[in-house]
């Protein structure tokens, strides 16, 4: 019997059609993302073993490519270092390359030299299609090559999302399994309430700075607290003299994660920054520490001669009183 065209089933396809190709293209994006970042990893590795002038940039290399490439999103001398442990870690991606890169000079003169045992082209291209460069970049930080193969392995399996894999890190899976007599049951602990991965997690800044998207953007959460924040903006702008808008979800790195800031003001004045946080729940005192935290970098990196120390202002739902009063306690920003 032929499927008849009805209303509900025109409802189905397209969904459908948007939800297939919707995954397609934040895997492609994904999967762009690492090869050129594997793709920077290898030339480093290349230039500091045969590069001319070598020897001119020596110990200097890192940050005078990171000089060099400011206009390439994520390329500061930090990140150029990961790109090259992520090569070392991985030379075998070299098989997965679309064929037109295979062909640039410095894949096509000489055969890739590995630092690392080299994984089959097909494991390769399991990891590249199932992890996004946001979990290889908490990889890179494990020096164990059998240590990141377990956790590749298990992110595989649980389908985790970034936050799962550091969570389990964190958690030292890996040494419990280790330890562990019964690695079956540990294991589905382990998965039992994990995060799974987004299909197109579009909220990671490795991937919307390198798509050219502005954090301001793609970072609202809904589109009630873009309205918020908009009718937020107008409001503090009339709290007085002199506020000045800075910034609108004001990225930081702190060690070796991204936060972002809602709002970011400037009282030329009072002669601070006034960073915001909304937050459309109760308060809590997890977020009075996150503002602090926030605060606290501002205090560090980006007060200058002649400013006052920042102040960070919590906007939320409701309050506990009582919660509030202890939680502020001994805070006077």
């Amino acid at each position: 019997m032929k499927n008849e065209a009805t209303f509900t089933r025109l409802i189905e396809s397209i969904q459908t059609a948007h939800r297939e190709l919707a995954a397609q293209a934040g895997k492609a994006v994904n999967i762009s993302l690492t090869l050129r970042n594997w793709l920077i990893g290898y030339y480093i590795a290349e230039y500091e073993m045969n590069g001319k002038d070598r020897a001119e940039y020596g110990d200097r290399l890192f940050s005078e490519l990171a000089n060099q490439l400011t206009g390439i999103s994520n390329c500061n001398r930090r990140q150029l270092y990961r790109y090259h442990r992520f090569y070392s870690f991985h030379p075998g991606i070299v098989g997965t390359l679309p064929p037109q890169f295979k062909q640039l000079p410095l894949l096509a003169e000489k055969r890739i030299v590995p630092t690392a045992p080299v994984q089959s082209e097909q494991v390769s291209r399991d990891l590249i299609t199932r992890l996004s460069y946001s979990h290889f970049d908490e990889l890179v930080d494990i020096d164990d090559a059998t240590k990141r193969a377990f956790y590749e392995i298990e992110c595989i399996r649980g389908n985790w999302s970034v936050r799962e894999l550091k969570r389990q890190i964190g958690s030292l899976y890996y040494e419990r399994s280790g330890l562990s007599l019964d690695k079956k049951k540990l294991a589905k602990q382990a998965r039992q309430g994990a995060e799974p991965q987004p299909v197109f997690n579009i909220r990671d800044p490795y991937i919307f700075e390198f798509l050219g998207l502005k954090p301001s953007e793609v970072m609202s959460e809904s589109h009630l607290e873009q309205q918020l924040t908009d009718k937020l903006q107008a409001f503090l702008l009339e709290l007085g003299h002199g506020f000045c808008f800075e910034s609108r979800q004001k990225r930081i790195l702190i060690g070796d994660e991204h936060f972002f800031v809602d709002l970011v003001f400037y009282h030329r004045i009072l002669k601070c920054h006034v960073l915001v946080e909304l937050k459309l729940e109760k308060f809590s005192h997890e977020n009075l520490g996150q503002l602090n935290t926030y605060v606290s970098w501002y205090r560090q990196h980006m007060m200058t001669g002649g400013d006052n120390p920042p102040v960070g202002i919590l906007l939320c739902t409701d309050k506990n009183h009582a919660l509030a009063e202890y939680a502020l306690a001994g805070m006077d920003n």
